[in-house]
């Protein structure tokens, strides 16, 4: 994802924070995919927040840059699948925190490497 896609995609979040009443806690964004990392109210279910998430974003997305439609595959900006995963009392937030903050940097440190 470019970078002017990429802050718009943030700037979106942001209206739907407010507008849903969600707590945005970090977004990274990579070359093909996003991590979200969000509270919300469990009056919600995960799959609503990422349906929620992917309807608004690639409207707003597809409203502003139009020819972006143009070059993806199919004419859709999200594919249909998604994981999803909750952090529970014990579950560790700044590690998993600092691995969103971290998408698409290079890695500082390879442990293996195939030649």
């Amino acid at each position: 994802m470019s970078e002017p896609i990429v802050k718009f995609i943030k700037e979106i979040a942001v209206a739907i924070t407010e507008r849903y009443n969600l707590e945005v806690e970090e977004i990274g964004c990579d070359i093909d995919h996003i991590h979200l990392l969000c509270s919300f109210h469990p009056k919600y279910s995960g799959g609503q927040i990422v349906r929620l998430f992917k309807s608004i974003t690639a409207r707003e997305l597809f409203r502003r840059f139009p020819d972006l439609k143009k070059e993806l595959w199919g004419g859709e900006f999200w594919s249909d699948g998604y994981y999803l995963a909750t952090i529970g009392e014990r579950g560790n937030l700044q590690t998993i925190e600092k691995y969103i903050r971290n998408q698409g940097q290079e890695p500082k440190e390879v442990q293996l490497r195939l030649i």
